[in-house]
């Protein structure tokens, strides 16, 4: 008689069951850094904001100033007239981390409002943000360069 080929029933429930210990053991540790993975991505995001506002500000010759709303909304304006109030017919967006990254916040809020001159500079500030127990810091060097810690 011909040799038989083919798993056996416990042979596919063993395989099965080898399966879904390594999927339950890869699952939990997604799960336990999703804040960190959140709070990541809004750093991230913020730092593209701001250096787009820089290089916008360059690029057109005004000012970029960056409002922050609360504690999760901040405000970008084109301030075509550099008098640091938004006025009819200037360019602004209102962006908000928690669309994309949820429970992130400032932490603080920023009290004052990063303002980017023409030449790309800037006076030197610091965001934090929080997520949970996990924190990090977007900073703004004098001369407009952005970084995360």
């Amino acid at each position: 008689m011909g040799s038989q080929k083919g798993l056996t029933f416990i042979e596919l429930g063993i395989s099965i069951c080898i399966i879904s210990i390594f999927a339950s053991i890869s699952i939990a540790t997604v799960i336990c850094r999703l804040p960190q993975i959140r709070l990541n991505g809004a750093a991230r995001q913020i730092m593209g904001d701001l250096m787009w506002s820089r290089s916008e500000a360059v690029s057109q010759g005004n000012e970029f100033k960056i409002f922050f709303l609360n504690n999760h909304q901040y405000l970008i304006l084109d301030d075509d007239d550099n008098d640091g109030d938004i006025d009819s017919g200037e360019w602004t967006v209102i962006k908000d981390i928690q669309a994309d990254y949820s429970g992130v916040t400032f932490n603080p809020i920023p009290t004052v409002d990063p303002v980017f001159q023409p030449r790309g500079t800037i006076s030197a500030c610091s965001i934090g943000l929080r997520n949970g127990n996990d924190t990090k810091s977007v900073k703004i060097s004098i001369a407009g360069r952005v970084k995360i810690e």
